[in-house]
């Protein structure tokens, strides 16, 4: 078959371009043929008006001369026959003629014969002294009349004393002449000077008195005699052919058809020449009514065919073929595009099948890496809740940590696959933007410390306390960045910067970030060559816009916040601006236009020294541009880094923030608005980090680059430090303490509550990078802070040194005793088929206070969850033998939904206990699958929110928290 119908496409192929060629042959003898008709119409158009033209002018010339015979006619009858004795001779006659000659440029000459009657014969001959002759030049017979001539022009004085009735023609012409009036004209013969063919023009001449409607007879009577003239026909047409163009181009012939069998020639060849199949006849109308005349024209050649008549068809001819040939490719093309779809549409259906195929393989690779994960993290969590020795905690915390890290790139691939599914959605709820940041923070302080590197994090004021957003993937996209710096860099800082686009020149275009990257190596030595930078930690940063300079520019917009505030209304869009800089090993710039491909490292050597799968950059370049933003970044090799990222948040009202305020886990106490603190640090970026901190606390902050300057500055500014109970701290940072300080300093405070600068001594807490003893610091210092500074560590440390520990335990204590009120005496049912699973679950909700059963099956849910029952949440995992929790949950909710019609109609019975108006259990999905289609499917089915394997407290307390009712706590 396959073989039939390649040769079935060949012969149509064949037989398209065999019809094609036809077409285009046909067109283009059609258009040939056209073109050669068009041309010969325009040649015969031509033609005609050549010709028409000619025998106009023919006869208007010969019209001219018989004008001037006939004036010549009445001039004879005037002078000759009116005057007495005649006033006109042979003499005057010949000189007249001859000086008028040129008026008369047709006629070789002019003669006059008076008419002669035989009785007046004798007299006639005796007057003029010779006898009346024949043509012949013999005596005139004896006959009834004469026509002698008597006057003559010089050119034909031949003829005097001629009878010109003499000759048969000559005499008919005389008689039609005189009984018309008119002139009148012989048939076409050889003149006697020039044997050119030519005829007579015969004129009457009468006497006066002759009426206009005169008859026949009266003409005769009246008639004096007759004025001729010979025309010169050949002479006549050449001439005027001389005078028009395109006279070689036709041949012309002139008839007399008095006699239309025997026409007789008058002018052309006897035997007509040139084109003959293209001819035209013009009529010629010399004023005689007994004789008609033609000219013939024609072309001398055959007319030659323009250019256009055969380049025109070729152009046709060709662009037919071009179009033949388009038409052809098209379908060509077309057959081959529509090939190209079918199979387009077989790898479709196959690249569905395998996206399927990889989402079904992702969340079985997840699901069977989390089930046991989730065991193993939850006995680890588990056992640290025991009484365990320093060394088997930290084995068990190690254990948990390297689990954690595995659960991480677990989510790491997934997001990838997510990403390149187009599966993965942005949340939009409140939160806290400045918590999320310190919980950052907080996951790599100690390995901070360990490096003895500044890791610091700034919020502008005029970034909102909560936006609507999503919290996850914000966190997500910090944490790779942040994560990274700390990996890379050995010294110096990491500084995580946000401010709101419209105030911050961050976001500069790339060919100021390509011109960084490519600094120069001279620049770069001069910029080595400088010992400190006003930046974070001194050491130099890889965008050299990041000094104090600039970001004390945006620490002054900040100062005119309350006012700017006031007057304008806030936007409803926030768009931020987040900076993550280090002082680490930079990227080298061959590699930076890779940095975000996936699975990419700088170079062989980065995974195996510092670890990492090159996935990080790439899923948050993709996180960023779903948020809204882009991300970019400024990198010079042995200097460090800054990537800088925009981020779209939405503003949320009044309602939300309080709402979001009361679900956070760690609210910051307020106790301490109102106090006042004193900073000691040299480096201006540093400090203002510092005091970021405080001001949340609501602590107001001065600052100071020495301790000498902050003592000269309490003793200037005593009167304002008299605070009453409020109690003053200073806080120095370790680089502005050396050894014995505090006694020197404790000797100076001393001085200064004597003088009544102070009331009390303040607390004095040193600040350092590492981690360090207390006792080196010496034994005035109240109290050491390790960095990173958070709100919530500053606020820990503050109470314990002014003997706030009980507010700080009821207030840190939030979060866990929420979850505990919400599960305490609650009856849960756990279903799992896995043991572990089962065990760890149930160990987890027991802890929280709640009441826990478990089922291995969904068969068994059901027969515990018959109604009535007496659970109030249930846990259920997805993936189970026999029956899974998808179809467990449907069985669940048709149970309840034919129980709540029975409790509409008032047919069914309820607990005693019962306080709820119908029956709907809050079913919670936990499995270790959590790819987006898995979750649609869970809320399709009628479950209730999602649990991931292994779960944590936060994610837990968020999942209970909107099905629970909180109940108070007993042992607060």
């Amino acid at each position: 078959m396959a073989v039939g119908g390649k040769r079935r496409w060949w012969w149509k192929r064949r037989a398209a371009v065999v019809a094609g060629v036809t077409i285009a042959v046909s067109v283009w003898l059609g258009s040939h043929c056209y073109f050669r008709r068009e041309n010969m119409a325009k040649a015969e158009e031509a033609l005609v008006s050549m010709c028409e033209e000619r025998a106009r002018m023919i006869q208007d010339q010969f019209a001219v001369s018989v004008n001037h015979v006939h004036a010549l006619a009445i001039l004879i009858s005037t002078f000759y026959y009116q005057k007495q004795p005649p006033a006109l001779d042979q003499e005057t006659f010949a000189y007249y003629t001859a000086k008028t000659a040129f008026e008369r440029p047709l006629l070789n000459g002019v003669a006059y014969a008076e008419r002669i009657i035989h009785s007046q014969r004798e007299i006639f001959e005796t007057r003029q002294g010779w006898t009346i002759m024949t043509m012949k030049r013999e005596p005139s017979p004896m006959q009834d009349e004469y026509a002698p001539v008597i006057y003559s022009q010089e050119t034909v004085s031949y003829i005097e004393a001629i009878d010109m009735m003499s000759g048969e023609e000559d005499r008919e012409n005389i008689l039609r002449a005189r009984a018309t009036g008119k002139a009148v004209l012989t048939k076409p013969f050889r003149l006697l000077e020039s044997n050119h063919l030519g005829v007579v023009l015969t004129f009457p001449v009468y006497r006066s008195g002759l009426p206009e409607d005169a008859t026949v007879e009266q003409r005769v009577e009246a008639t004096a005699g007759y004025l001729g003239g010979a025309f010169d026909v050949e002479s006549l047409v050449e001439n005027l052919l001389r005078q028009l163009a395109g006279n070689q181009d036709i041949t012309i012939n002139v008839y007399d058809i008095t006699n239309a069998s025997e026409p007789l020639i008058m002018y052309g060849p006897q035997i007509p020449e040139g084109y003959m199949p293209l001819s035209h006849v013009s009529m010629l109308d010399f004023g005689d009514p007994f004789r008609k005349h033609q000219m013939h024209c024609r072309y001398r050649e055959k007319p030659p065919l323009p250019l256009s008549a055969i380049t025109t068809p070729f152009g046709i001819f060709v662009i037919i073929m071009l179009g033949g040939y388009i038409v052809f490719a098209a379908k060509n093309h077309y057959d081959n595009v529509k090939e190209d779809c079918r199979k387009m549409e077989e790898l479709k259906v196959q690249a569905e099948a395998a996206d399927v195929a990889k989402s079904q393989f992702l969340a079985t690779v997840s699901h069977e890496i989390r089930t046991p994960m989730n065991g193993v993290l939850g006995m680890l969590d588990m056992l640290l809740d025991t009484d365990l020795n320093l060394t088997q905690k930290d084995y068990a915390q190690t254990a948990q940590v390297c689990g954690k890290a595995l659960i991480s790139l677990i989510n790491e691939v997934l997001d990838r696959a997510k990403i390149e599914a187009g599966k993965l959605e942005i949340e939009a709820v409140p939160f806290d933007l400045r918590s999320i940041l310190d919980d950052v923070i907080s996951l790599f302080s100690s390995k901070s410390r360990e490096k003895g590197i500044e890791l610091a994090v700034f919020v502008s004021d005029k970034v909102p306390e909560v936006v609507t957003g999503d919290p996850g993937r914000f966190r997500q996209i910090i944490t790779n960045l942040v994560g990274n710096s700390v990996k890379f860099t050995e010294r110096g800082h990491i500084f995580v910067q946000v401010h709101l686009a419209d105030n911050s020149d961050l976001g500069a275009d790339e060919k100021v970030y390509s011109g960084l990257n490519g600094l120069s190596q001279s620049e770069k030595v001069q910029i080595m060559s400088d010992c400190t930078f006003d930046t974070l930690s001194g050491f130099e940063a890889a965008d050299t816009r990041n000094n104090w300079e600039n970001f004390k520019l945006l620490l002054s917009d900040e100062m005119i916040l309350p006012e700017a505030s006031t007057s304008d209304k806030e936007p409803d869009i926030v768009t931020l601006i987040v900076r993550v800089e280090d002082t680490g090993i930079g990227i080298p710039l061959c590699a930076q236009d890779r940095v975000f491909t996936p699975f990419m490292q700088a170079d062989s050597s980065t995974s195996r020294n510092y670890g990492g799968t090159g996935i990080g950059l790439s899923i948050t370049k993709c996180l960023v541009e779903l948020m809204g933003g882009q991300i970019n970044f400024i990198s010079r090799p042995n200097v460090g880094s800054t990537f800088t990222f925009t981020a779209v948040f939405k503003r949320c009202n009044k309602d939300a923030i309080a709402d979001t305020k009361r679900t956070l886990s760690e609210a910051l106490p307020t106790g301490f608005r109102g106090m006042k603190a004193f900073i000691v640090d040299g480096k201006p970026v540093r400090n203002a980090v510092t005091r970021y901190h405080l001001k949340r606390l609501g602590i107001a902050v001065e600052v100071a680059n020495t301790v000498k300057m902050m003592l000269n500055s309490l003793t200037r500014q005593n009167s304002n430090f008299r605070t009453g109970r409020q109690p003053y701290i200073i806080l120095i940072e370790k680089d502005s303490w050396y050894t014995g300080m505090d006694v020197y300093l404790h000797n100076q405070l001393l001085l200064l509550k004597q003088n009544d600068c102070v009331l009390e001594l303040p607390k004095i807490i040193l600040l350092v990078t590492c981690e360090y003893d207390k006792m080196s610091t010496g034994s005035l210092v109240d109290t050491v802070i390790n960095k990173p500074l958070r709100a919530s560590t500053v606020a820990a440390c503050l109470q314990q040194v002014l003997g706030m520990e009980k507010q700080q335990k009821k207030e840190l204590s939030n979060g866990p005793t929420n979850l505990r009120n919400l599960l305490a005496g609650k009856n849960i049912l756990v279903i799992d088929d896995n043991k572990v699973n089962l065990r760890v679950a149930a160990s987890a909700l027991k802890k929280y206070g709640a009441r826990v059963e478990c089922a291995e099956s969904g068969k068994d849910a059901l027969s515990l969850l018959q109604l009535p029952h007496k659970f109030d949440a249930c846990f259920m995992d997805v993936q189970m033998p026999e029956m899974d929790g998808f179809e467990a949950t449907r069985q669940i909710r048709l149970m309840e939904s034919k129980e709540n019609e029975q409790i509409s109609i008032g047919g069914a019975s309820r607990g005693e206990d019962s306080m709820i108006v119908e029956w709907h259990l809050p079913i919670l999905a936990m499995t270790a699958d959590v790819i987006q289609a898995t979750y649609e499917e869970c809320l399709k089915c009628g479950m209730d929110g999602y649990v991931s394997k292994p779960f944590e407290e936060q994610q837990l307390f968020q999942a209970v928290a909107k099905f629970l009712v909180s109940k108070p706590s007993s042992d607060s």
